[in-house]
């Protein structure tokens, strides 16, 4: 997937958590205040589950949870938390490519 097509998901799911508030309950009279609390909340739980994985994939899980683990979970949680954070970027109105390429160029630059 190429950083375009990302960002064009990210831009149509934005659209749509308006939208189905069953899913995530955002209502459209959410402040843009509530609304990013809501979806750093958000950023939290995902991020939670993928720390989950993590202590599953190093065996560091109790006993019960490694027996009903599934080894495919891991990635998906790795691209739930950086759906939510792009999500939560857009929300705040982040230029995220911009973003990107500046901390890129600032982290080469440690290295010249």
């Amino acid at each position: 997937m190429e950083f375009r097509e990302l960002m064009e998901f990210i831009d149509h799911e934005n659209k749509r958590l308006g939208k189905l508030s069953k899913l995530y309950p955002e209502p459209d009279n959410f402040s843009d205040r509530e609304r990013i609390f809501a979806r750093t909340i958000k950023l939290t739980e995902e991020l939670g589950e993928l720390c989950d994985e993590i202590l599953a994939f190093g065996g560091n899980q109790r006993q019960d949870k490694l027996a009903k683990h599934n080894p495919d979970n891991l990635s998906e949680e790795f691209a739930d938390v950086l759906i939510t954070t792009l999500i939560l970027a857009k929300t705040m109105n982040i230029d995220i490519e911009e973003s990107l390429r500046k901390k890129i160029e600032k982290i080469n630059d440690r290295y010249k």
